[in-house]
């Protein structure tokens, strides 16, 4: 099965965190958290369409200055999600810089921006020709963890302790389209963008008998189908991808019970892993997971793999230790969650 997200971080384990997920034959991108992204490419930035940022300290947010000045200048939108004092952060970094030529932009960059609380969404539009001024009061929407949807996938997130709020987000595929190749070939038709449409057609769950164009291999006529006959003939539908970010929250039973329903039987967790289980002292101090913590919440939720990072500086040279602490955690968890299953 080809997967449809390609999930990395961007960063080393012990710099600033984030993660770039670049959208199958989308040409486009979301990013969880918002660090020193100047390890990625222009090119790989510019697909970004969403980013979703678990709080603003500067390790998390201190690459929004670099997306703005690529941005700056193109027609596009781009969507900015973060949790309670997104707005004020943003209008702070926004009131940082002399705005007086963008009027003369022909195209204009436009920055949706939602502000995350328990229950409710804050919402605001901030316009690059507009010099990106503060449109006023906010538009309230309902929240219950969905932050994002499309006919393809939804991105939510729960509210975190970490000493202040801090979001953890979840990337669900609705389903997975897996094209059959033998019953193209017997049909006579080969790939194309015509497959694109016909996924996009299954997504937005349109009516059955919706004429799908389908293209001939070697030079034949196109074949017309109805979408739900073309589906049987072609297509294997799985469950889709589950891909989950945690970064920064404290060790507390209520944190560690509302992470772990969160990501359950995800295919990727991407979760941090702060200090060795030695220090947790200083990991509660400081609202941060040890390794032990972060491989034992993955392994009770059954995730089926899961990458620690943000790692402390203190153990440059031994991040092995952090490693191999997590993964006996998660193995130990998995197996135990296994044994009690029904």
């Amino acid at each position: 099965m080809r997967p449809s997200f390609y999930p990395r971080l961007f960063n080393g384990p012990f710099d600033d965190p984030g993660v770039f997920i670049p959208l199958l034959f989308k040409n486009r991108a979301i990013l969880f958290d918002l660090g020193d992204i100047s390890a990625m490419s222009s090119r790989d930035i510019l697909k970004i369409t969403h980013v979703f940022v678990t709080h603003t300290h500067m390790d998390h947010f201190v690459g929004f200055d670099r997306l703005l000045r690529l941005f700056i200048g193109r027609d596009k939108t781009l969507h900015l999600f973060g949790p309670a004092g997104f707005l004020k952060n943003v209008e702070g970094k926004l009131a940082g810089y002399t705005w007086n030529l963008v009027e003369n932009y022909q195209d204009s960059l436009v920055l949706d921006v939602a502000e995350v609380h328990p229950g409710r969404l804050r919402l605001k539009k901030y316009r690059c020709q507009q010099a990106f001024r503060d449109p006023g009061k906010p538009e309230i929407r309902t929240f219950k963890m969905i932050l994002h949807e499309e006919p393809m996938l939804t991105v939510s997130a729960i509210v975190l302790d970490h000493s202040i709020p801090c979001l953890g987000f979840t990337l669900k595929e609705q389903f997975h389209v897996n094209i059959r190749k033998d019953s193209l070939t017997a049909l006579g038709l080969q790939p194309g963008p015509w497959l694109q449409t016909f996924k996009e057609a299954l997504y937005a769950k349109q009516p059955p008998d919706t004429e799908i164009i389908a293209e001939g291999s070697h030079g034949q006529d196109r074949q017309r189908f109805g979408l739900d006959e073309l589906a049987q003939k072609i297509a294997h539908i799985t469950p889709g991808q589950k891909i989950c970010y945690i970064a920064d929250v404290g060790y507390s039973p209520a944190n560690a019970k509302k992470i772990a329903a969160f990501v359950k039987n995800a295919d990727h967790l991407y979760i941090e892993v702060a200090f060795l289980d030695r220090h947790r002292d200083i990991a509660m101090k400081k609202y941060h997971l040890t390794a032990r913590q972060a491989g034992t919440i993955a392994g009770r939720a059954q995730v089926k793999q899961f990458t620690p990072f943000h790692f402390s500086p203190r153990y440059v040279g031994q991040e092995q230790l952090l490693q191999d602490e997590a993964r006996q955690a998660y193995e130990k968890a998995a197996s135990r969650e296994a044994l009690e299953l029904p």
